[in-house]
C-alpha cells in the first residue's frame, strides 16, 4: 500500500504490470473522477485502482466498470449486512441510502483499435464523505460507509473483500458474457421505472429510465421516443 501518490490510476499507467494488479494508496494528491473533475481524497477512505492487460475489444473492456460496481456492492453488503441500503446508479456509482458512497473510473491506453491496459479506479468513502458543497450542483450528495452504517472498515480490509468479489463477476463475465452482469446490475439499480436526466455535454435528455440494454448502455422513454445513451453524466 502506497501512502501518498498523485492518482492511483496514473500510478497503474506508469507500472504498466504484466499481471493484474491492485494498488492500493492512503491519500492520493490528484485524485479525479469522470471528465476530470477532482476526487477529494481524504486519509482513511478507499482509493485503489485494478490494472489489467484485457484481451477484449474495446466494447467488452468498457464492461468492466459494472463489474466493478457489481463488485463494490457485494463488498459493502458483506461487511454491511444491509444490502437493502446499497443501489447502483449507471453508469458508474454506488449509493448509500441514497447518498453517493462510490466512484469508479475506467482509463485505458492502446493502439491500433486494440486496448493493451486498462486502469479501474475505485474510490469508497470508508470514514469520511466531501462537503456536500464540493460536488457539482444537482448531484447526488456523498456520504460514508462509517456515518451511514456505524461500520469502520481500513482500506486494506476492505480490500480484502472486493478483490475476490471483482475475481468473481470477471470470472462470470468472461465464461458467461454481459448477461448475466446485467440482471444483476438492473436488480440494484437505483431509480429504475423512475424520471431522471441524463446530461451529454450542454444537452440534456429526460424520461423514464426503463433499462440497461445488452451493451450497457442507458435507455429512457423520453416524449420523443425510446432513446439508448452510451454514455451520460445521470441526475435524479
Amino acid at each position: 500500500m502506497l501512502d501518498t501518490v498523485d492518482s492511483t490510476n496514473a500510478h497503474a499507467a506508469r507500472l504498466a504490470p504484466s499481471c493484474p494488479t491492485w494498488i492500493v494508496a492512503a491519500e492520493q494528491t490528484g485524485g479525479r473522477g469522470r471528465r476530470g473533475r477532482p476526487w477529494i481524497s481524504l486519509r482513511g477512505n478507499f482509493y485503489a485502482t485494478l490494472a489489467l492487460q484485457p484481451h477484449d475489444p474495446p466494447e467488452t473492456v468498457a464492461l468492466r466498470s459494472f463489474v466493478a460496481a457489481l463488485a463494490l456492492r457485494d463488498a459493502c453488503v458483506s461487511l454491511t449486512g444491509v444490502p437493502q441500503a446499497f443501489a447502483l446508479k449507471w453508469p458508474n456509482d454506488v449509493l448509500l441510502n441514497g447518498g453517493k458512497l462510490a466512484g469508479i473510473l475506467l482509463e485505458s491506453t492502446g493502439s491500433g483499435g486494440r486496448i493493451t491496459q486498462v486502469s479501474i479506479g475505485v474510490g469508497v468513502n470508508l470514514i469520511a464523505a466531501p462537503d456536500a458543497a464540493a460536488v457539482e450542483p444537482g448531484a447526488v450528495p456523498p456520504v460514508s460507509l462509517l456515518a451511514e452504517t456505524r461500520c469502520r472498515v481500513t482500506p486494506e480490509a476492505f480490500l480484502s473483500v472486493l478483490a475476490p468479489a471483482f475475481a468473481r463477476w470477471e470470472a462470470i463475465l468472461i465464461t458467461e458474457g454481459f448477461s448475466p452482469l446485467r440482471q444483476a446490475w438492473l436488480q440494484s439499480a437505483a431509480r429504475l421505472g423512475e424520471v431522471i436526466q441524463a446530461r451529454i455535454g450542454p444537452q440534456t435528455h429526460t424520461g423514464t429510465f426503463e433499462t440497461m440494454d445488452a451493451t450497457g448502455a442507458l435507455v429512457l422513454a423520453t416524449p420523443a421516443g425510446r432513446l439508448s445513451i452510451p454514455a451520460a453524466d445521470v441526475f435524479f
